[in-house]
């Protein structure tokens, strides 16, 4: 199926995020998406926490960013996360973050699912498919 899973998440820049030029640290760009992350699982109902409680975690496992134009002290801003539907037992995000129409970066984290034990989980495990199905992705 060609669904496509966005959220839009209007953040602003701290203080703390910036170097002494009042201009946003690049890791923080990282922190921004993980933002995106959380909002999309409080809006499209997937979180930590579910995967937690069958037995597994989500490590990032490959993330990249590419920049723009910087964010500066006190901006504000959005944050588009787009769910990557793949039949790989993986889950992958693509980010776009914007300030009013201009964008300032795009990004794409990979995460892995990984059992108790610290094992890597190779099937996508049954609380992702219903997740899935529930979201019409399958």
């Amino acid at each position: 199926m060609n669904k496509e899973l966005i959220t839009q998440t209007k953040l602003q820049v701290r203080f703390s995020e910036c170097d002494s030029l009042q201009i946003v640290w690049h890791g923080n760009y990282l922190k921004y998406f993980e933002e995106g992350r959380e909002d999309f699982a409080r809006k499209h109902g997937i979180s930590y926490l579910d995967a937690k409680q069958n037995g597994v975690a989500t490590p990032i496992v490959k993330s990249c960013c590419e920049h723009k134009l910087p964010l500066k002290y006190a901006d504000v801003f959005t944050v588009e996360t787009t769910f990557v539907n793949t039949n790989a037992a993986k889950i992958i995000y693509k980010y776009r973050i914007f300030k009013a129409e201009q964008l300032i970066c795009t990004g794409e984290t990979v995460q892995v699912f990984i059992d108790e034990k610290g094992e890597l989980v190779l099937n996508n495990p049954s609380f992702f498919l219903d997740w899935k199905k529930k979201m019409m992705l399958i």
